[in-house]
Formats: structure tokens, C-alpha cells, sequence
């Protein structure tokens, strides 16, 4: 059966992500969501938010799990291809529990599910499991599954309707982050991996005053989401920059949920170097709220480094933008991020959003003045780090593997307090991930190299 992972369910479409399932995860989502957001009435008329990706499975299995829903008399609104952010924007627009059709930055052929609580943020933990525990009551009932009362029959049956201004709305509530500033005379390369974000990142860029001289991934066919585009492959967008001579690119994700930069030299900009110019920024004009940013255990150490000398407050959680936004809702904070790209302007938005941070380092270059090669290479010295995605016979078994536990302590003093040794086992993904940050790229390979050996001879290599 499903289980929740780092983000949401994932899997491969029509497989383990089977039509049948996802419907049932419509009834599990639309009994535990409903009971949260019923209050006194236990009968009043509930709302859920279902939006997608461009991906080809993405109609099917959006039709099942809006099946599922219905079934358990939610009124469904059908908000169709959007941002992931865009539907968590909705999800708090309408007050209402929300899902999104997505695999994020995997290939076409996987798609997943992602829930936000009524309000668009995330679901914590429990309620995950809570929706696990009703999809397993689901299945043990065998095809009607069990219930404590009658199914909604009649008027009590729950609607599925479109609504087909969402986009409209969505892309007024980006623009309103600018506060009337414009981008006149800014000119910006765009590459939205043929993903969710190929029609309102380019309408929210040329509406905010930029010239978009280069498009890159905005002809989606459902095949080609994230396919050597996106901000997992930025290299295609490195090159329009260069050839449109554009002051900057910004590359999303499948879901538009992340954002990567190029620079008008075509280097890339990862999340940790935004991260750290939006942290600087904010600080330098009173308005990072506590002095303080979210990062994850991924961040480089070079962020952690700049921030000391900025006096900036670095607070660390694990990896998932889910526990950095939990983070900042406990302490009132309003930035934090992740690597990959994924920055939440709490502000501004209840997750991450690619398109809303790419706006807004956008308007941080023409207000600064300086073009982003500069900014980014200012903002922080980043160590060199390594990253190994590791495919083994057993990921489970990585707590209790000894000795690769003790090849991380050794590996951990050798580098002392100049690197460090990260090692976790993938929320979605057969993998075990292998990161070492060091002085020299070198070291941090060398080091790598032992404890991808010492994964394998522990946890074994996958079957051929």
C-alpha cells in the first residue's frame, strides 16, 4: 500500500500509482481532511483543491483521485495544470484542504500526490499517517471498503467543477509581491521543463516589466517534463543566456515549486547561493524577522560560514521544505530553503515557489544594481561538496549498518571542523544519498568514493 514520503506519494503512473489506489487515497484524504476542517457541523458541504502537472498520466489519476473524493462528498475543484504553489495559493485563498497531480523533478513516467492542509501548507506527520491508516482500513475491506456510516448518496454526493481563473489569480498574487516595482529593462531567460510553470512564469515576467528574450521547456506534451531541462539540467539555459545575452536565467522544476539561476556569464546559481542574497538582503533592510534563516542538513557549510559573518542566526532542520515551513511558523521566521532551490517567503507564500523567488532575485538585481555574477559570488564561498546517489539491495537497513557508521565517524575526524559527512537514506527513491563537504574537491571525492565502497559491501548492490 502507499506510504508518504519526504513529499508527498510517489511512483511509477499506472504501476504502483494505480488509478484504483489513488482513488481510494481520494476516499482516505477526503474522511481524515474532513474531519479536521467539520467543526461543529458533521455534515456541512466540504471543499478540496486538485490541480496538476503536464505530465502524460496526470488527467487519469487526477480523475481518480477526484472520483474519491466526490465519493465522500467533497466538492471538488478541478483548478487543472497549475504551480504547486499556485494550488497551495488557492488551498489558502478558499480555506480548503488542497492535492496536487505531481513528481516534482522526476521523468514523465512517475507521478505522485502531494496534500496540503485547508490554509496550503503542508500536512505534518501525524496526519499523514492518519490518511496511511484509512488507506489501509480501505484495503482490508475489500472493494466498497469499510465505513462507520451510509455513503453520501443523493444531494449529499460530492461535485467536481473547474475553475478556470485560478491561473489569473495566482499570477496577480506573485506580481503583488514587487509592490509596484518593475523589471523595465531587465532582460531574463526562462526555462519552465516543459512543467507546470510554461505559461505563467513567462506572463508573470513580462507583466513585472522584464524582457523575456529566451524561452526554453514552455512546450509541454507530456512526455518531455524535466527531459534534460528544468532546473535539474540548467546546461541548455547557461547556453540561451549566453546566446540572447540575457542578464539572468531561471530554471523550474517540474512542478515550479524550485528555482535554479544562471548568471549573464552562464554559471549556475544554486539554492544556496540565493538563499544566501535573499538572507543578506532582507537582513541589510529590517526585515528578516529574527535575524534568523531555515536551512537543512544539505546546505552547504560555506552558507553556514557567510551567515556567521553576516550575523545572521542559521537554524537547521531535516531535509524536506515541509520542516523548513514548519520551522518558521513555530518561531514566526519568513525565510528559509533548501539547496535544490526550494526557498519559502513566508510572507509572501505557504511554501515554496520557484517562479515567486526567481521574481523576487530579479527584483533584487535591479535594485542592487549589480549584476548577479557579482551578488552571488559576494554572498558566500562555498566548500567543494560531493553528492552520490547510491542504489543498494537495502536502504532500510542503512540505521543498523555498522560498519558504515564507522567508516562516517572516521571519515568525519579526519576533516575535523573544515568539512563534514552526511549520509541518509532517500524519501522516494531506492537510494541511499552520500554527501562530504571538504577543503579540497579532491578529499571530499576520496571520501566519497570510501563510503559509496562501504554502502555496497553493507547493504549490497541491486540486482542486475
Amino acid at each position: 500500500m502507499l506510504r508518504f514520503g519526504t513529499d508527498g506519494v510517489r511512483g511509477l503512473a499506472n504501476d504502483e500509482l494505480a488509478p484504483e489506489v489513488v482513488l481510494a487515497l481520494g476516499r482516505a484524504a477526503a474522511r481524515v481532511l474532513g474531519r479536521l476542517a467539520e467543526g461543529p457541523q458533521a455534515r456541512q458541504r466540504r471543499l478540496f483543491v486538485v490541480g496538476r502537472d503536464t505530465r502524460r498520466s496526470g488527467p487519469m489519476l487526477q480523475a481518480a483521485l477526484s472520483a474519491g473524493l466526490a465519493s465522500e462528498g467533497a466538492d471538488v475543484v478541478d483548478a487543472g495544470v497549475l504551480p504547486t504553489p499556485a494550488v497551495a495559493f488557492l488551498s489558502a485563498e478558499r480555506v480548503a484542504p488542497a492535492a496536487v497531480i505531481s513528481a516534482s523533478h522526476n521523468p514523465y513516467f512517475d507521478n505522485g500526490i502531494k496534500f496540503f492542509a485547508a490554509g496550503g501548507t503542508k500536512l505534518p506527520d501525524e496526519v499523514e499517517e492518519a490518511i496511511e491508516a484509512e488507506l489501509d482500513a480501505l484495503a482490508a475491506g475489500g472493494s466498497l471498503g469499510r465505513r462507520s456510516e451510509p455513503p453520501p448518496t443523493r444531494d449529499a454526493v460530492g461535485s467536481i467543477s473547474a475553475d478556470d481563473e485560478a491561473l489569473e489569480r495566482y499570477e496577480r498574487s506573485v506580481l503583488a509581491c514587487l509592490e509596484g516595482r518593475r523589471l523595465a529593462g531587465l532582460r531574463v531567460a526562462l526555462d519552465c521543463a516543459n512543467g507546470a510553470a510554461w505559461r505563467s512564469a513567462p506572463e508573470i515576467f513580462a507583466a513585472a516589466g522584464a524582457e523575456v528574450v529566451a524561452l526554453l521547456g514552455a512546450q509541454p506534451d507530456g512526455t518531455n517534463i524535466n527531459d534534460n531541462c528544468g532546473s535539474t539540467d540548467p546546461r541548455a539555459l547557461a547556453g540561451a543566456v549566453a546566446a540572447a545575452g540575457a542578464d539572468l536565467g531561471l530554471a523550474f522544476d517540474g512542478d515550479a515549486d524550485r528555482v535554479i539561476a544562471v548568471d549573464g556569464a552562464g554559471e549556475v546559481v544554486d539554492g544556496d547561493r540565493l538563499l544566501a542574497l535573499f538572507a543578506t538582503d532582507l537582513f541589510e533592510r529590517g526585515l528578516l524577522a529574527g535575524g534568523t534563516v531555515v536551512v537543512t542538513v544539505m546546505t552547504n557549510l560555506g552558507f553556514n560560514q557567510a551567515m556567521q559573518r553576516a550575523g545572521i542566526r542559521v537554524h537547521t532542520v531535516s531535509v524536506g521544505d515541509r520542516y523548513v515551513l514548519e520551522a518558521l511558523d513555530a518561531n514566526g521566521w519568513v525565510l528559509g530553503g533548501e539547496q535544490s532551490g526550494h526557498i519559502v517567503f513566508r510572507s509572501y507564500a505557504t511554501t515554496g515557489d520557484g517562479v515567486l523567488s526567481g521574481l523576487l532575485l530579479a527584483d533584487l538585481v535591479v535594485r542592487q544594481g549589480r549584476p548577479l555574477a557579482a551578488l552571488a559570488a559576494s554572498s558566500m564561498r562555498p566548500l567543494p561538496q560531493v553528492l552520490r546517489n547510491v542504489t543498494v539491495a537495502d536502504r532500510g537497513a542503512l540505521a543498523l549498518a555498522s560498519s558504515v557508521w564507522q567508516e562516517v565517524s572516521r571519515t568525519q575526524a579526519e576533516l575535523g571542523s573544515s568539512g563534514r559527512v552526511l549520509l541518509r537514506p532517500s524519501g522516494t527513491e531506492p537510494l541511499v544519498r552520500v554527501m562530504v563537504e571538504a577543503p579540497t574537491e579532491s578529499e571530499a571525492n576520496a571520501a566519497a568514493e570510501r563510503l559509496v565502497n562501504a554502502l555496497h559491501m553493507a547493504l549490497g548492490e541491486p540486482a542486475r
